[in-house]
């Protein structure tokens, strides 16, 4: 005769205390990494005095960065800006800019390439226009460019094939943003 056996409930809780401990050993063993700094030093060969060195790079992204210490690299040495906005000229740059540049770059917000908002606050005309007109040299011999290439993914900004002309005609509506 088979008899049903009613469990103890000494059992139950002994059973239960296991599972428990079980569970809590295996989440307290996960998920925990030791983070190692990696400190680079430099010797200085007269001294032997141990210096950290500086951060290769900035914690301000190249897009938000301030450089107004170089043109770029390309055929634009200087460029004449009027105090004011000279305004057929900025909608020629409208025009320009619509057609194109606003596939890539939207004028306010970051999208496949920076914003022109603000642009001449942190670059000069000169890089600009240099970089409309050049962006394959500017890219390869232009340490900005080459920083804001990697920032945006590797997406290269398309030659568009415009005149000096009409690069300035979009510096001068990049003026109006």
């Amino acid at each position: 005769m088979l008899r049903i056996l009613k469990p103890n409930t000494t059992m139950k809780h002994v059973m239960k205390t296991l599972a428990a401990v079980a569970i809590l050993t295996l989440v307290s063993c996960g998920g925990k990494e030791e983070k190692k700094e990696e400190k680079v030093t430099l010797r200085s060969t007269t001294t032997e005095t141990v210096t950290e060195a500086a951060p290769a790079t900035s914690d301000v992204k190249p897009s938000e960065r301030v450089d107004m210490s170089t043109k770029g690299v390309g055929p634009v040495k200087s460029v004449t800006i009027g105090e004011t906005i000279d305004q057929a000229m900025a909608a020629k740059g409208e025009e320009l800019y619509k057609t194109n540049c606003l596939a890539c770059h939207k004028t306010d917000k970051k999208f496949i390439g920076p914003a022109p908002k603000g642009i001449l606050d942190r670059r000069t005309p000169e890089w600009v226009m240099n970089m409309i007109l050049d962006p394959e040299g500017m890219v390869k011999n232009d340490p900005l460019a080459k920083e804001l290439l990697v920032e945006f993914n590797g997406s290269p900004m398309a030659n568009q094939g415009l005149t000096q002309d009409e690069a300035r005609q979009i510096v001068e509506y990049f003026r109006t943003l």
